[in-house]
């Protein structure tokens, strides 16, 4: 059972119909005590960092996500869901994010880019991570995004993108993936993303 973190995200609904697409058993809820029992975990987000950790507060999941984390079981976060993972974010100065992984969330500096970033982007792959299995070096995917991660630990970097800066475009440590990309939203690219964070 893969279960999908409820706390008012946006892009749940196109995550749950790439999971049903895929024929993969999911549950959308903030139980506690479903969220710690499920296989898999999938933390999604669309909207703004402060806001989001804010809700993250009120549901009291914050302790639930660092269990699920501590008890290796497989998390993914997506958008939004990877730049909460980090310590801060520029978009909401004063407001500290899980600070699981070490990085901060920074705007786009590059006056000569369209900000937000919306559209397809071409990965590369600084190292070898299961979440890119069968994915080809230039593959495109689906970016929505007006800030981005800067991580501080390179070796946690699974995939890059160029947007006016280098986008740290997914990260891989142990039992964390993350995509800044909407995988959901990828076509046929970002199914088979999705597809192998299931079979993990």
């Amino acid at each position: 059972m893969i279960a999908i973190i409820d706390y008012d995200a946006g892009n749940i609904k196109s995550i749950e119909k790439a999971l049903e697409f895929l024929g993969e058993d999911f549950v959308l809820t903030r139980d506690k005590d479903v969220l710690l029992s499920a296989d898999k975990v999938i933390l999604p987000g669309v909207g703004a960092f402060g806001d989001a950790m804010g809700k993250l507060t009120n549901y009291g999941l914050i302790p639930t996500i660092k269990k699920i984390i501590e008890k290796k079981t497989p998390f993914l976060g997506i958008c939004l869901g990877l730049q909460l993972l980090f310590d801060s974010s520029e978009e909401a100065p004063g407001v500290s994010g899980l600070g699981i992984l070490p990085g901060k969330i920074v705007r786009f500096s590059d006056d000569s880019v369209k900000i937000p970033q919306i559209g397809w982007n071409k990965l590369s792959f600084p190292k070898k991570s299961p979440l890119f299995n069968g994915i080809e070096e230039g593959a495109f995917v689906y970016f929505v995004h007006s800030y981005y991660l800067v991580a501080e630990d390179f070796s946690d970097v699974a995939a890059v993108s160029e947007y006016g800066n280098t986008i740290h475009a997914a990260v891989c440590r142990d039992n964390i993936y993350a995509c800044q990309f909407h995988p959901e939203k990828s076509s046929e690219t970002g199914l088979k993303i999705i597809k192998n964070f299931c079979d993990l």
